[in-house]
This record gives C-alpha cells, sequence and structure tokens, in this order.
C-alpha cells in the first residue's frame, strides 16, 4: 500500500431570495439560493477544500480568491475540475469522499444520484465513492431560518 491521507472539508453560504441555488451541480428549485463569488456551491466547495487539505495544498480560498474576476460566477465543477489537476500532478488519486450538507429545504435527497454523476465525471472517480447526505439544523440557527447552507466533507487520497 502507498501513503494515504484524510481531508476534511467545510463551506458556509448565505441564502438570498430569487437568487440561483446550485448543489453539486444541480440547480435546485427554491426561492432563495447560496450566494457568494462562483455560483456558492457549498458542497463542492468543501469537497474541494477535503482534497486540498489532504493533499497539503492549502485551502480554495488560496486558489480561487473571490478577488479573482476569473472566478466570478463561475461553476463550481471547474474548480473542482483544477483541483483534480492539482492532486494528480503530485501523484495523488481519490479513494473516497464523504459529504454532509446542512439545510432546512429543499430536500435534496432526489437530486443526489445526478450530484454524484456531476462530481464523478468531473473528478474522474466511480460515483460509488462519492457519498452526500444530508440533515435539516432542526429549525435552530441561521440554517434553521434558511439563512444560509453549511457543508461539510471528508476524503481518503492515497499515493502509489
Amino acid at each position: 500500500m502507498g501513503k494515504i491521507r484524510v481531508g476534511f472539508g467545510f463551506d458556509v453560504h448565505q441564502l438570498k431570495e430569487q437568487h440561483p441555488f446550485v448543489l453539486g451541480g444541480v440547480n435546485l428549485d427554491h426561492h432563495a439560493g447560496a450566494f457568494g463569488h462562483s455560483d456558492a456551491d457549498v458542497l463542492l466547495h468543501a469537497i474541494c477544500d477535503a482534497l486540498l487539505g489532504a493533499a497539503n495544498l492549502r485551502d480554495i480560498g488560496y486558489h480561487f480568491s473571490n478577488k479573482d474576476d476569473r472566478w466570478k460566477g463561475i461553476s463550481s465543477l471547474i474548480l473542482l475540475q483544477h483541483v483534480m489537476k492539482l492532486l494528480r500532478e503530485k501523484g495523488w488519486e481519490v479513494n473516497n469522499i464523504d459529504a454532509m450538507v446542512c439545510l432546512e429545504a429543499p430536500k435534496i435527497n432526489p437530486h443526489i444520484p445526478v450530484m454524484q454523476a456531476n462530481i464523478a465525471e468531473t473528478a474522474g472517480i466511480d460515483a460509488d465513492d462519492i457519498s452526500i447526505k444530508a440533515t435539516t439544523n432542526e429549525q435552530l440557527g441561521f440554517i434553521g431560518r434558511e439563512e444560509g447552507i453549511v457543508a461539510y466533507a471528508v476524503c481518503l487520497i492515497e499515493k502509489h
């Protein structure tokens, strides 16, 4: 067996009325969406940070500054594609990704297979190696009031 590492990622975005809601590369129908410099896809941002952290490649803000207009409004699938290129340049491959999204609404369960497929295709890994789960915040705090959304991700990477 080669060298293995674990990475952890976290992201949070404010929800704004009449703003697109993108999660796992899927446009969700909802009255409010995550707001940010890119498409504000918290799931993909948490995954990118987990992967970058595991490979000791700093964090998503270092690579994709919100002060850089190249990333304004960009699909976070493109950010993930770039992160995977950085990992592979250092000899790393992804074993698995496990992610959790915390939000009150909308329900994402019906969209999880498409999210897994989007991530798998972009990252060049098997959809079966990507776990996406969701939970509510039991109507507590900013998540419970639907003012924001949070995502957490862990990953295991390996260098042969």
